[in-house]
């Protein structure tokens, strides 16, 4: 088989500004690539690689120029015959762009799957297995907050986060106390995050503020690369601590190994797209798993190719916790897709179909 790439860009389009501590979004722009074999082309997978902008160590001014370069030294290689051989294919590519890692082993996953959009075979892309997952309430005026609450427990999430930071924190609380009012813990779960908002000092202050509401975790209260500090916080807050931006940009078995040790972190949350794909990613939860460290997956931002690779990656792990994949409805112009949000789950509804006309125009060759 002799691998034959093309890509296509394509800007996501959010329906509301999607505030977090780092800034607006209103665009997000994201790469479709396709992978082929050149004497079979009508068979293709397909990748996403979409860097976040301001988070990603991949949110490079050159970013197209360096994934066309790397598809371009990847073009005419052999396909291997299995996944458990696809790691050395994908040690070519620098590991400083995670996403398109990603999005390469996606693609190619998809090709020796037949290239029907199925990354990993499991019960839920035979719609038998949805994926709980988080309702996610954004950043936003403190009664657009309340309305998102509101409209999150009526579509029957019964696992809430609340993105937290940029609004005074006593008007936070006072969403969480709403949210709190609806149902005690063992009813209605309550996550926040913070982006490394706040300084450690003020994180030692919001914490005991958040365990009177018996929130389940905090992702990132303090900005990544305060080791010692986060492992004092890990080490003391009443409340558990999940790391999330800590995570970005660390390579290497024993690095990742060592992070989680000198911190002790109570969860970790895992993004793909900017941990360097799902055999990084599954590499980070053996590593927890092995130093009792709680995990769930998160999306990134993708489009609705990469949150499919994502939730059939995800479906292949016993999910003890609710997952953070429910980005999908983000977008005016997202990608017309099998997935589907309900009652607080995820599943691939065979009934729905993928846009197919998506994939049959716009790609240029790498």
């Amino acid at each position: 088989m002799s691998l034959q790439f093309e890509i296509k860009k394509h800007t996501l389009v959010f329906k509301f500004d999607a505030r977090t501590s780092r800034g607006r979004l209103k665009t997000k722009d994201t790469w479709i690539i396709k992978a082929y074999d050149s004497k079979a082309p009508l068979v293709c997978g397909y990748g996403e690689c979409g860097p976040l902008a301001g988070l990603s160590i991949d949110d490079i001014a050159d970013f197209e120029n360096k994934l066309l370069d790397t598809l371009k030294n990847l073009t005419g290689q052999n396909l291997p015959g299995n996944s458990t051989n696809l790691e050395p294919l994908l040690e070519q590519i620098d590991k400083r762009l995670p996403s398109v890692i990603f999005a390469v082993e996606t693609a190619l996953l998809d090709l020796m799957n037949g290239g029907v959009k199925m990354i990993y075979e499991s019960g839920f892309n035979r719609n038998e297995e949805p994926i709980p997952i988080n309702g996610l309430i954004w950043m936003g005026e403190k009664e657009t907050m309340i309305s998102q609450l509101q409209e999150k427990l009526k579509e029957g999430f019964d696992c809430i986060k609340l993105k937290i930071g940029s609004l005074p924190f006593k008007d936070e609380l006072s969403i969480l106390e709403l949210a709190r009012a609806e149902g005690k813990a063992s009813k209605l779960t309550l996550r926040v995050d913070a982006n490394g908002a706040y300084s450690y000092e003020e994180a030692n202050r919001i914490l005991e503020e958040l365990a009177k509401l018996q929130i389940h975790s905090i992702e990132q209260p303090i900005k990544q690369g305060q080791i010692a500090k986060m492992a004092l916080l890990c080490k003391n807050s009443p409340v558990p601590i999940a790391l999330d931006e800590e995570l970005i940009g660390v390579f290497g078995r024993q690095q990742k190994k060592q992070l989680l040790a000198d911190i002790r972190p109570q969860y970790i949350i895992l993004k793909p797209t900017l941990l360097g794909g799902l055999q990084q990613t599954r590499e980070w939860i053996d590593l927890a798993e092995e130093l009792h460290i709680g995990w769930w997956i998160t999306s990134a931002l993708e489009s609705n190719v990469g949150l499919n690779a994502i939730c059939q990656f995800c479906a292949t792990f016993n999910i003890h916790l609710p997952q953070g994949l429910g980005t999908g409805g983000l977008y005016i112009n997202n990608i017309d897709a099998p997935l589907e949000v309900s009652a607080g789950h995820i599943k691939y509804d065979k009934q729905l179909s993928w846009d197919d006309s998506f994939f049959q125009n716009g790609f240029f060759q790498a």
